[in-house]
């Protein structure tokens, strides 16, 4: 009986310590200033943006997988941050997603996001932002 309390204790710290380093993890990827406000003002876009891009064949495998695995995230009924934690709470399927963005950008380029943006010009330049790139592409 004592070694199931052990492997009990041991397993609830590993997950709380895995919470608590995503936590982190979260607070240290997030859109600084009001990228985050702009984040979250353009999920609608972002998520029709994200399973266009991880549909498109041409872009290399690793960054569809990552597309894929970002929306089975955002599909997740449960947030891996409560509501409750300031700022993260309510904003963290939008960290996620820029996180993302921004990998997908490094790896895919500048013009498969243009290519596939659903929304308007002023979003794609705050998507822009968001993923690290200059507002306006360089000419």
């Amino acid at each position: 009986m004592n070694t199931w309390w052990s492997i009990a204790l041991a397993m609830t710290g590993g997950v709380l310590l895995f919470w608590l380093l995503t936590l982190a993890a979260l607070a240290l990827v997030r859109p600084r200033g009001n990228l985050l406000a702009e984040a979250i003002r353009l999920l609608p876009d972002l998520l029709r943006l994200i399973p266009r891009l991880a549909r498109d064949l041409t872009l290399p495998h690793g960054v569809r997988v990552r597309l894929w695995l970002l929306l089975a995230y955002l599909a997740m009924p449960i947030d891996l941050v409560s509501d409750f934690i300031p700022v993260l709470g309510y904003a963290d399927d939008a960290i996620v997603v820029a996180a993302v963005l921004r990998s997908v950008v490094r790896h895919a380029g500048a013009d498969a996001l243009a290519r596939h943006w659903p929304g308007t010009d002023d979003g794609l330049t705050a998507v822009r932002r968001l993923a690290g790139l200059p507002a306006t592409p360089a000419t």
